[in-house]
């Protein structure tokens, strides 16, 4: 079957042809004539199957049928957990929508607001966006979705991993009733369906391949390694395999940023992408990666989905994920579009549990193979396959925003009602302000104004005579506990008390 016969139009055919494909994938071709149908789709697939030309080419041909988006309106609406995601889904739409007349935005965060309010103010025909940042367009009413025709779900999955299952419910409820849904998926699991439940009516349910399984384009093996040589070995098979474009894939952003400076004393072209970096930062070095300019890419799980290269040969998993699904979608950027591809993987003995969890997740035992040179210390343990099944993990729970009244402070500390200085204190090494361990009257008065309250903490008004030593008053000044007096103290006459004038 080629894509003329699947019921798109000849101007998307004939984008669809200069990007270079002529038959659909699996996917692509059970989605295409659903969706043409108006019908809403609940679809799983594999990374790197074509899911997004599968959604993509027949929203736009429904689209073109309809009158253009008016100012601030969406006519149809992609929600994307990743900024990366987002840009590469637009692009696609670009490239798939250029024989059209319809537009297309993208907006996410770590950017300025303004241009993309701008941008908005002429309509979109299609808007992809992550959802923090759509709320706050629709906040600022630069965003109306009373005209949305259709709504994408894209990698929900992933989504309800990163917690943004109260964004997304928040955004359904400024939707219209009357729409189109579709949800891709890598797997549909218990949270998926139960985030479906109310949003796709009567879908078309399609599922093209066992859920966390990989491509069969991908070869796959690990290199038993020591940690601290896992560097070493990397240099070592870039020169030595003269690898001119691989991806890497380490654990934190900070490895990620060491190794990039370790390559690049080697003389080794290389950029980081990850969290820490602006959103520009993390164009660019995407960017100098396709195009070659840079020679390895060192990046964290944030590029593990959305990632589209083509015919990249060789992903590196520097450290093994300790979420064992983005093991699939790591690898999943290379052997895309019947491309061959091959992933490698570095174990050493404190991650054998990781390559144990992994291979149990895939159901295949990974083949092993030592560089000569670099042979670890220790000998790994062999694997044998775990056949049982593997409970499904609970979604990452969204933070809570803390109430209002404790925004910009810190841990409230507890008031407590300070003590007569006549009491003993609850800690014996604190003492209240203006007090001491000896006893009033036992100390000498001076002049320096410096003294603690009375023992018998009177005040001067009362009746009773203030306490004295050696015939003068204690304080007589009634000045409050632990205040000092400037000058002298004045003396007063003994016939006297200080109450009176």
């Amino acid at each position: 079957m080629s894509f003329s016969q699947l019921g798109l139009s000849p101007e998307i055919n004939q984008a669809v042809v200069e990007q270079g494909y002529t038959t659909p994938t699996p996917i692509q071709e059970q989605a295409i004539p659903a969706i043409l149908q108006g019908r809403d789709i609940m679809a799983a697939a594999q990374t790197g199957t074509g899911k997004t030309a599968g959604f993509t080419l027949p929203m736009l041909e429904r689209l073109s049928q309809g009158t253009r988006a008016r100012s601030n309106h969406v006519r149809a609406l992609v929600l994307t957990p990743t900024r990366e995601l987002a840009h590469q889904v637009w692009q696609s739409v670009e490239k798939y929508s250029k024989n059209l007349p319809l537009s297309c935005q993208v907006v996410y965060g770590g950017v300025k607001i303004n241009p993309q309010m701008m941008a908005l103010r002429k309509g979109a025909d299609v808007l992809v966006a992550t959802p923090g940042r759509l709320l706050d367009l629709y906040q600022q009413n630069a965003v109306q979705f009373r005209e949305l025709e259709i709504l994408v779900l894209d990698e929900a999955d992933r989504m309800l991993d990163m917690g943004f299952i109260h964004d997304i419910k928040r955004i359904l409820k400024l939707l219209p009733a009357r729409r189109q849904n579709l949800m891709f998926s890598a797997t549909f699991s218990p949270e998926i369906r139960a985030l479906a439940k109310g949003l796709i009516h009567d879908p078309v349910e399609i599922s093209v391949a066992p859920a966390n399984s990989t491509a069969k384009s991908v070869t796959q093996w690990i290199y038993p390694v020591d940690k601290s040589k896992r560097a070493a070995l990397l240099k070592h098979l870039i020169t030595s395999q003269n690898w001119q474009q691989v991806l890497v894939f380490t654990r934190t952003k900070h490895g990620a940023n060491r190794l990039v400076q370790d390559l690049e004393k080697h003389k080794i072209n290389a950029a980081a992408i990850h969290g820490n970096k602006s959103q520009n930062a993390r164009m660019s070095a995407l960017s100098g990666f396709k195009s070659g300019e840079v020679r390895v890419l060192i990046a964290t799980d944030i590029v593990a989905r959305g990632l589209d290269i083509q015919e990249l040969p060789t992903v590196v998993n520097f450290d093994l994920p300790n979420v064992y699904e983005d093991y699939v979608h790591r690898i999943g950027r290379t052997g895309r579009a019947g491309a061959s591809g091959e992933a490698i993987s570095f174990v050493c003995d404190e991650t054998i549990a990781d390559l144990f969890g992994i291979e149990r997740l895939i159901q295949q035992v990974l083949p092993r193979e030592i560089v000569p040179g670099f042979e670890p210390q220790f000998k790994l343990p062999e694997s044998k396959l775990d056949s049982r099944p593997i409970k499904p993990k609970k979604p990452k729970k969204p933070k809570q925003p803390k109430p209002a009244s404790d925004e910009g402070k810190g841990t409230a500390t507890p008031t407590t009602t300070k003590k007569p200085a006549n009491r003993k204190p609850a800690n014996p090494n604190s003492k209240p302000a203006g007090s001491s361990n000896k006893p009033a009257p036992a100390r000498k008065p001076s002049n320096s104004g410096n003294k603690p309250a009375a023992s018998g903490n009177k005040p001067a008004t009362s009746a009773n005579k203030p306490a004295t030593s050696g015939g003068k008053p204690v304080n007589a000044g009634n000045k409050p506990n632990g205040q000092r007096r400037s000058g002298p103290r004045p003396q007063r006459s003994n016939n006297k008390p200080a109450n009176k004038a």
